[in-house]
């Protein structure tokens, strides 16, 4: 079994920067209940007006792959259609 970790950041569209901050709060709570979701962190760039920073880890590649499922099937998918997303995907082997 191997924790898939994800770091990165989020550009947002100024024109959609009041849907995407209205939005984020319940994509952090349904994440959050996610089977599998050992951490999942998005702030706001204090240094940027249109950076989030994201940080993500879950258990098993299955879990990070049933989260990006239900991403792509919901509001925030819709909300964020315009982001540019940074990322860099990690998969930490652990030994038995």
């Amino acid at each position: 079994m191997s924790k898939v970790t994800l770091q990165g950041y989020i550009v947002v569209p100024t024109d959609n920067l009041v849907a995407v901050r209205s939005a984020l709060p319940m994509h952090i709570e349904l994440t959050r209940k996610e089977e599998g979701c050992l951490v999942f962190c998005v702030s706001h760039d204090n240094s940027t007006e249109n950076r989030f920073n994201v940080y993500e880890e879950f258990v098993n590649r299955a879990a990070f792959e049933t989260h990006q499922w239900r991403v792509k099937n919901s509001h925030w998918d819709q909300v964020t259609k315009s982001v540019e997303r940074h990322y860099q995907i990690r998969e930490e082997s652990k030994l038995p």
